[in-house]
């Protein structure tokens, strides 16, 4: 097994598979090329891992082909959903471990990765472990002399590239659904955040998954994943990042074999205040909207809007609330915020907050450095600001929010929707009337009424317009991995007499 030994402050020192896990094996990459896995806390690196690239790509393809036209295409429906079951056991039996990892690599609260991230995936595992023997096709009568039925086959050979912000939860999000309808998988992780999904890796050999059914790799995108777009032996890409990403990744799948795609994008998600809300509750939850996961959550509510009459009092509030979220140490029981994942995510925050301050918007709270160690942001708070500014139009992915007031709802829907994204949006109201409207209006794919990031493996997640194509979660995430096939048999004395 290629790994080091690592030592977290909750685990003690631990097992760390560090190579690429490819037919149930941790393997070194073709050309033994390594990368720096950094701890944005401190700046400095916490190991090497092995670095994926095209002939890497390659040999987990031929690996996860090979599987599907063998054993696994034979194995039961009932089965597929034991394994995950099994997994998730195991994600739940090491979740201490898996936590750690990602508060190492990733910078997230340990105590928020443990009760939060790791259940989840665990649940996402499950969930989808049950559905694996309920997929089912259906008869349809036309005529007499005709026998007819639909099938829902696996599509075959799938890639999956996940991010940086929640690595293990979205491993859950990937693998359950292309396991339990039967496919084999190449999963790209993120070259910022590698460590969590190989001690998951681990698991899958511990669960008794067979060889090639699931394979792990990691690389820099513009390789490794730009060799998976467009390899002509995957028959499906999915994909969790950017928009910009997002589009190349469509190129190159239509460039290739006009493979399959999904895409869950990135969003600019409006999260509106109205005047008769419980102002308490709706300022957690909007804290909660904007600042968890430290800003690095597609779907943030990063676009605030606060009808006209309890502007004044809901800044002043806000801004209060924003700066009691404890930011620091993620390993510290009282951290609430740790750092950004890397020095490039911090850059690009900081540049946005110069472009807010130059533009004339007004900085409420934040907007500084933390320390002179570690990639620490101040929760950040923006006034005054325009429709038309940066800051007020792209995704900034940080600890960043801008706050407008608004007349009515007809303006609030208006500039609600006034972004070329569509991932979600939130309401906060007491009426229920006006919380329906205003839900049913807005262009987004998940709307939230009174409530924020309260996500669940049930329900269907993903956006409108530059924000994706397909849904993750729920039952619509099988259809993105299955085939429909019509079996049409005429019946008589041709074939039956």
């Amino acid at each position: 097994m290629v790994s080091v030994k690592l030592s977290t402050p909750q685990t003690g020192e631990y097992e760390q598979p560090t190579g690429l896990f490819i037919n149930n094996e941790f393997v070194k990459s073709v050309d033994s090329k390594t990368f720096d896995v950094i701890n944005p806390s401190t700046e400095e690196v916490i190991c090497q891992c092995e670095e994926a690239n095209e002939k890497d790509v390659d040999i987990a393809v031929a690996a996860a082909r090979k599987a599907f036209n063998g054993p696994w295409r034979k194995e039961t429906a009932e089965n597929r959903g034991k394994l995950l079951v099994k997994l998730a056991d195991l994600f739940e039996k090491n979740a201490d471990l898996i936590a750690a990892v990602e508060a190492l690599d990733n910078g997230k609260a340990f105590n928020m990765a443990r009760n939060v991230d790791v259940p989840a995936a665990a649940s996402c595992l499950r969930y989808y472990g049950g559905w694996a023997d309920k997929i089912e096709g259906k008869v349809i009568d036309t005529t007499p002399d005709t026998f007819n039925y639909i099938r829902k086959e696996p599509i075959g050979v799938c890639g999956q590239i996940i991010p940086w912000n929640f690595p293990i939860l979205m491993w859950a999000w990937k693998i359950g659904p292309v396991v339990a309808t039967g496919n084999t998988v190449v999963l790209k992780s993120a070259e910022q955040t590698p460590l969590s999904a190989y001690v998951a890796a681990s698991l899958v050999k511990e669960a008794g998954f067979p060889p090639g059914v699931i394979n792990i790799i990691t690389g820099l995108g513009k390789v490794c994943g730009a060799a998976m777009s467009a390899h002509m032996d995957i028959d499906k890409i999915a994909f969790t990042g950017s928009t910009v990403v997002g589009r190349q990744i469509m190129k190159a799948a239509a460039g290739s074999n006009l493979k399959k795609v999904t895409l869950e994008l990135g969003g600019k998600s409006p999260n509106i205040v109205f005047a008769d809300a419980d102002l308490d509750e709706a300022i957690n939850w909007v804290n909660f909207g904007i600042y968890f996961n430290h800003g690095q959550c597609c779907c943030a509510g990063s676009r605030i809007y606060v009808e006209e009459p309890i502007y004044e009092k809901f800044i002043e509030r806000f801004r209060q609330r924003a700066s009691e979220n404890a930011v620091g140490d993620p390993f510290s029981k009282d951290t609430f915020q740790g750092p950004q994942v890397s020095q490039l995510q911090f850059d690009r925050i900081m540049g946005y907050i110069d472009e807010g301050k130059k533009s004339g918007a007004t900085v409420e709270t934040g907007g500084n450095r933390i320390g002179n160690k570690g990639y620490f942001i101040e929760p950040t708070i923006f006034s005054n600001v325009t429709e038309d500014m940066k800051i007020q139009q792209e995704e900034i992915f940080g600890p960043v929010c801008t706050i407008s007031k608004f007349k009515n709802k007809a303006d609030v829907i208006k500039i609600g929707n006034n972004t070329t994204y569509g991932l979600a949006a939130a309401v906060h109201t007491t009426n229920l009337n006006t919380a329906i409207e205003v839900a049913n209006a807005l262009r987004a794919g998940t709307v939230w009424v009174n409530t924020y990031n309260t996500l669940h493996h049930a329900l269907p997640f993903g956006g409108y317009k530059e924000s994706g194509i397909g849904r993750e979660l729920g039952e619509a995430a099988l259809d993105n991995y299955i085939q429909t096939k019509t079996v049409s048999i005429r019946l008589g004395d041709v074939l039956f007499g």
